[in-house]
């Protein structure tokens, strides 16, 4: 069975589309401002309007405060909440219980070690989102291409259901997905032509690249 896919960082119908005719399980939908990529409520109120109820609507957010949430979620359906930033497992666990959704936590890994922060959030997230670890001083947490090392990943006792992403793209995605073993990953710039901007093509491809894992 291929792994599940989710788009990341959504910002037009026409992506969307692409994504949900090759199969996405899931679409992300991001609130983070500084990132070419961010969201108004009125954006992820007429994107959420588009995608299948099948399809999961997962808001990406780093350090956000409950008004954030709470009108992110009204506008764009959510189904999942993402956080990425150094949000701690009490707050973590605060916001989902505020809210209801499904909980994601984003682990930003260079080392092995750096995989360890995982077990905090045993018994608070649903999934972890394994994502490369940015350089000191970045604007952004993730959404920038970079990968870390899969290799890492070989013989980890995963605390949790767990998801892949950083750097993937059609050419890597079957490689990452064999020295991994992940059942879903996550991909933004890897389908892009520039940053922010889908590329419905490269979409396509992905998918294919996956269904071929």
């Amino acid at each position: 069975m291929a792994a599940r896919v989710k788009i990341c960082g959504v910002t037009t119908a026409a992506a969307i589309g692409a994504a949900v005719a090759g199969g996405a399980s899931h679409l992300g939908f991001n609130f983070f401002p500084p990132s070419p990529r961010g969201l108004s409520f009125d954006q992820a109120a007429a994107l959420a309007a588009t995608v299948p109820d099948h399809v999961a609507r997962v808001g990406v957010f780093v350090d956000p405060d409950e008004d954030l949430l709470a009108g992110a979620i009204a506008a764009g359906r959510l189904t999942a909440i993402q956080l990425h930033g150094s949000e701690s497992p009490a707050e973590a666990a605060a916001h989902r219980r505020r809210h209801g959704l499904e909980l994601w936590k984003v682990i930003a890994v260079r080392t092995r070690t750096d995989l360890e922060a995982a077990r905090a959030y045993k018994g608070i997230a649903d999934r972890i989102l394994y994502d490369a670890k940015t350089p000191k001083g970045s604007a952004l947490p993730g959404g920038m291409g970079l990968r870390f090392d899969w290799k890492l990943l070989e013989g980890f006792d995963h605390p949790l259901p767990w998801a892949l992403s950083g750097g993937l793209d059609a050419e890597n995605v079957g490689d990452a997905i064999g020295i991994t073993g992940a059942r879903l990953v996550d991909v933004s710039s890897g389908v892009e032509s520039a940053p922010g901007v889908k590329d419905v093509d490269k979409i396509a491809a992905f998918m294919q690249a996956v269904a071929r894992s």
